[in-house]
């Protein structure tokens, strides 16, 4: 109870106006000088900054940067995007994963079309209809593409504004976030916005990281309440990571006239729309053969002469470690299965057309090694 009761009197966070006036000066004199040159920095078009937001979220800037190139280079216009085959989408999503963020974005753009004659919203009760467009995402375009003055809050944002005024909460709880979009819009300037939220977000990602902070060369140090209280190593307060559970899964590689059995993942599962060869959960206690007897039988038509064991892959998913032993044998007969939206019988050339996630195209690249090994021997 005296814990909820402190909780409700956390005060509003402050800045004197003139703290605020130069904080804006020197973080925004400090980006223009150490900024990275980034291809999404280059525009103020909000499509490729709405592309560019979607893709950044939960990866790295690295990884985001050819995949966004690429896109763009396909997809260079909402219509554009509007008008692809959601397979095309997904192929060029393919190794970002998350893959819910690439559905929601064509449907989105299906919307701005629809809705909007193909011109992207520039307001928040607009955009706001959209699917998978957050409050972060939404006040991040507007900002960036119009200057509108919008805070924004994300995992960078989120540590620096907690380590600037010394949040002594769980900057995850209701009350927390509530306290740093409101130091978010406190420290607003009155002009330059989209320069200064990129610049926030740049001192989270290079200068105020979780590890061994740069506070030295920090533009906001003179201003930070954690460092002058010798609390930034302390900061941001997080609530304990969540236990991580092992999962074993078995997948099953059948091969056909040099063919192999690929599922099209239904609507409303992880990974709904991409392909993948047939898997299963084996129940505890359930031996390896007697596992992958039951995959068969959900092929119904479908016969093995043996499996044999072609690798292993090993892959996060929220809070699950999903450990896949992947198998391989030679079938005859034509497959049937009541889960996955289509089958089809994909020959090895072909195999880069159907979209897959990240863990699949390694289970599919080992099958593809090992049939070629086997062809040379």
């Amino acid at each position: 109870m005296a814990k909820e009761k402190l909780e409700t009197i956390l005060p509003k966070p402050s800045l004197l106006p003139a703290s605020k006036k130069l904080l804006g000066k020197a973080l925004l004199f400090w980006f223009g000088e150490r900024k990275r040159d980034l291809p999404w920095r280059k525009t103020r078009d909000p499509f490729a900054i709405w592309v560019s937001e979607i893709m950044l979220q939960q990866t790295q800037v690295a990884t985001v940067i050819p995949y966004f190139e690429r896109f763009l280079k396909s997809f260079p216009t909402v219509d554009a995007l509007a008008s692809a085959d959601e397979q095309e989408v997904l192929k060029h999503w393919q190794g970002l994963g998350y893959y819910r963020r690439a559905r929601h974005m064509h449907q989105a753009a299906k919307m701005i079309v629809a809705d909007f004659g193909g011109t992207f919203p520039t307001n928040i009760e607009d955009l706001s209809r959209l699917p998978g467009l957050g409050r972060y995402t939404q006040n991040a375009v507007l900002s960036q593409a119009f200057d509108t003055r919008l805070p924004i809050l994300e995992a960078n944002t989120k540590r620096v504004l907690a380590r600037l005024f010394a949040l002594l909460h769980d900057v995850d709880s209701s009350l927390g976030n509530k306290f740093l979009w409101e130091a978010a819009e406190e420290i607003l300037p009155e002009r330059d916005i989209g320069e200064f939220n990129q610049a926030m977000m740049e001192v989270g990602s290079l200068v105020c990281t979780v590890t061994n902070p740069k506070c030295n060369s920090c533009p906001l140090s003179p201003f930070c309440i954690a460092k002058r209280s010798d609390l930034v190593t302390e900061l941001p307060i997080k609530k304990k990571k969540v236990v991580v559970t092992q999962v074993q899964e078995l997948a099953t590689v059948l091969v056909n006239k040099k063919k192999i059995l690929l599922g099209k993942r239904p609507i409303g599962q992880r990974w709904a729309g991409l392909w993948e060869v047939p898997h299963d959960t084996p129940d505890e206690g359930e031996t390896e053969v007697k596992a992958l007897g039951i995959i068969s039988k959900k092929y119904a038509s479908l016969v093995s002469k043996k499996f044999r064991e072609i690798g292993k892959v090993i892959h996060p998913v929220t809070r699950f470690k999903i450990t896949v032993r992947v198998f391989m044998g030679e079938v005859s007969g034509k497959g049937a299965s009541d889960y996955y939206e289509e089958l089809a019988w994909v020959s090895l050339s072909d195999l880069e057309k159907y979209p897959k996630s990240s863990p699949q195209s390694k289970m599919i690249a080992m099958a593809v090694k090992a049939l070629e090994l086997k062809k040379e021997v």
